[in-house]
């Protein structure tokens, strides 16, 4: 299930809302809410839009959208598809209600506490139990998440890795991609050549030899 959530500016961290969550969550979520904080500072412009990060018994959800960093703390078993779903709705009705309001100067934290309320009943909709039954009426088609990256924690934290990196190695690895294509084609071309150069260049002989001696 989602456990809890936490929306932040992107370029400096402000936090803008949580969920308020009550004191056994609070302190069951102790050291992963720490990780939210340090996954916060973390990321910026640069990196993935949309990344998993697994940590202990839970993993860590976020989107980027608008200089706006969204995440959610679930059940390592909840699934990836119900948890992005559930971020792509709280980031709908935050951006339309206070999209206008994030960039103003001199914003202080937590300025949208009260957007807690509609955390609460979103949540509701995606508890396990209920999660299956009230997809028809959350009208949001579930997006194809097998291409986001995942990341574990220890790596993101505490081994110095970083988030601009798996950007830049989801970048290469599309690159790599693109030039292992290019190879085939030319290891094929070549092949085709090696193997019909020397028909080729015997036709062309038999040809030039009809036409020296009995066409020209």
């Amino acid at each position: 299930m989602v456990k809890s959530t936490a929306i932040a500016r992107l370029h400096d961290g402000l936090p803008l809302a949580t969920s308020v969550d009550d004191s056994d969550v609070e302190k069951e979520l102790a050291s992963t809410k720490q990780q939210v904080k340090a996954i916060i500072r973390k990321v910026n412009d640069k990196s993935e839009p949309k990344a998993s990060i697994e940590s202990g018994n839970y993993s860590i959800h976020y989107i980027i959208t608008d200089n706006v960093v969204y995440l959610c703390i679930c059940d390592k078993s909840y699934p990836r598809k119900l948890a992005f779903s559930y971020l792509d709705e709280i980031q709908k009705e935050f951006s339309s209600t206070y999209g206008s309001e994030i960039s103003k100067p001199g914003l202080r934290p937590y300025a949208f506490v009260q957007f807690d309320s509609f955390i609460q009943q979103t949540r509701k909709l995606y508890q396990d139990s209920r999660a299956t039954q009230n997809l028809d009426k959350l009208n949001t088609e579930l997006q194809d998440v097998t291409r986001i990256m995942t990341k574990n924690i220890e790596d993101l934290l505490y081994r110095g890795d970083n988030l601009d990196r798996m950007s830049h190695m989801s970048s290469s690895l599309r690159d790599e991609s693109k030039k292992y294509r290019r190879a085939a084609v030319r290891i094929n071309f070549e092949a085709l050549l090696r193997q019909y150069a020397p028909i080729s260049m015997l036709a062309l002989m038999f040809v030039f030899f009809i036409w020296y001696f009995f066409l020209r």
